[in-house]
């Protein structure tokens, strides 16, 4: 009888019943210190007098439902604290060792594979979406980057040799207001700021390291180009007009995409890397360059997706690059596209044309061949026509 008074008398006998079966813990309800420390003690709710569920599931986004952060160092297996020994697959069960993690590894094994699949599902859908993202910004109608010349307010032609850039006051002229410049009394100087035309290199390499002290992203870019090419006594120094072009890009100049996308696609002062190539080459034709747009169309050409391909010519051809207007017309001839296609590319290059063309800027053209300002095969850059031709023969483009 003495043993019997010594017991101490449950609180709440209709809630003592616990069993080895009611683990984990965790809910909104505050979780008594006795179901903590010992999964196989009873579980009550210290605030409403609620019994906790226990059963272990994994829920929607994968984290397995019935645990609380303090028996997240339980043994799911023993019921142990001081667990560290996480499963290798889903990293979200712990066990005391590797005993127990074989113990237990039969039970478990449904829920792991329930949880990676549905990770590995998510991904996936990840993936896709990002995918379905990055093709709706790269294939939508990029913005014009060809300024108006500021002296007869015409646009800019994309070709390189339709306009100049001026060391002088860092403004980009169109190859007809020079020329015109030329024929008359005031042949040297500048068509816009009227000051003088340097006359040695030197002067001019002064000019455009004050334009590039004044953080002009263009006279960065302009620079870079003198080096490519070894002009007005620099060195030809690819390594530096990579630099160089890096920096005009970080000022805004999205124009030296293309160039640093084929420095990495063919070693030209960089490493090979087809992924920064590609990176670049997307960055430009998003910013609105058409040479960048074409190289990704012959890309996708070597590759077989024409449908991909038959986009950026589209896009191409409609800021004014012609090689881009014969691929639509070669794709349209083998049926890969539409005669509709081919007629909207056709008069959105009219388009273009009409919007650059002027007879003082074709009195230019037609007088000197470095003030062309519409493209054609022989001013193509070696680099391109090599790109061109492996495209259409389905070969690998040799390095410049």
């Amino acid at each position: 009888m003495a043993r019997n008074k010594s017991k101490a008398k449950p609180s709440r006998p209709d809630k003592s019943k616990g069993s080895m079966a009611e683990e984990g813990s965790g809910s909104a309800c505050g979780v008594s210190s006795s179901g903590l420390g010992g999964m196989t003690s009873k579980k009550e709710c210290t605030s409403c007098e609620q019994k906790l569920e226990t059963n272990d599931k994994v829920d929607e986004v994968g984290i397995i439902t019935g645990i609380s952060d303090i028996s997240l160092s339980i043994c799911a297996n023993c019921s142990k604290e001081g667990a560290n020994n996480t499963c290798n697959k889903c990293k979200k069960v712990k066990y005391c060792n590797a005993a127990c993690k074989k113990r237990h590894r039969h039970k478990h094994k449904k829920d792991c594979e329930e949880y990676l699949s549905h990770i590995a599902k998510l991904r996936e859908e990840d993936i896709k979406c990002a995918a379905e993202l990055h093709d709706k910004e790269l294939f939508k109608q990029p913005p014009t980057v060809e300024d108006d010349c500021p002296i007869c307010l015409l646009r800019l032609p994309f070709l390189s040799t339709g306009s100049r850039y001026q060391t002088c006051c860092g403004k980009m002229i169109c190859c007809g207001c020079i020329y015109a410049g030329r024929m008359t009394g005031a042949s040297k100087l500048c068509p816009f700021c009227r000051i003088p035309d340097p006359k040695t290199d030197e002067l001019i390499i002064e000019r455009l390291q004050k334009r590039i002290d004044a953080a002009d992203a263009d006279a960065v870019n302009t620079l870079a180009f003198f080096y490519t090419n070894g002009y007005f006594g620099l060195p030809q120094d690819h390594a530096k007009a990579f630099e160089l072009r890096h920096r005009a890009l970080n000022l805004g100049c999205f124009e030296a995409c293309c160039n640093i996308a084929q420095a990495y696609k063919f070693g030209d002062g960089a490493e090979i890397d087809e992924k920064k190539a590609n990176y670049y080459f997307e960055l430009g034709a998003m910013k609105g360059y058409v040479n960048a747009r074409l190289f990704l169309g012959l890309e996708e050409m070597v590759a077989d997706n024409v449908d991909r391909a038959l986009k950026h010519f589209m896009l191409a051809a409609k800021g004014g690059q012609n090689f881009a207007l014969e691929q639509i017309k070669s794709l349209y001839l083998n049926g890969d596209a539409t005669k509709d296609d081919y007629t909207k590319s056709l008069q959105a290059y009219q388009t273009y044309l009409d919007e650059i063309r002027s007879p003082q800027r074709d009195e230019a053209a037609a007088a000197r061949e470095d003030y062309k300002y519409i493209m054609d095969h022989s001013l193509t850059p070696p680099v391109l026509r090599a790109t061109v031709e492996s495209a259409i023969n389905n070969t690998t483009p040799p390095s410049c």
